[in-house]
């Protein structure tokens, strides 16, 4: 019923900057984004051998939270209208490597595929 496609993953150095994107799409995801917008989003990520963590969150409402590991460098946020929700990461780190997962809470909770996120010189 939701498909959650992740885009935008990649390498990038140390001290750089990546966006990450995530879109959503199945019969309930209108074009006005009605059905988007009343389900809270997240973003998760899976380093080799360590568990899944959030790194941020976003409500219906707007509102987003996130670990003390990420503040200030990672932003979360979504366009109801496109289906579609963003994290910015700045000031990358190498412990930022993970592959990247989107979520979807609500009635329809589910994970996108993941997406690979490489920070290193």
């Amino acid at each position: 019923q939701v498909q959650l496609v992740e885009s935008g993953g990649g390498l990038v150095q140390p001290g750089g900057s990546l966006r990450v994107s995530c879109a959503a799409s199945g019969r309930f995801f209108t074009d006005n984004g009605r059905f988007f917008s009343a389900n809270p989003m997240a973003w998760y990520r899976q380093a080799p051998g360590k568990q899944r963590e959030m790194v941020a969150g976003i409500t219906s409402g707007g509102g987003t939270n996130y670990p003390d590991s990420v503040k200030g460098r990672f932003t979360i946020s979504r366009d109801n209208a496109k289906n579609t929700v963003y994290l910015q990461m700045n000031n990358l780190r190498p412990e930022d490597t993970a592959v990247y997962y989107c979520w979807i809470g609500g009635s329809l909770s589910n994970w996108g595929q993941g997406i690979q996120v490489t920070v290193s010189s």
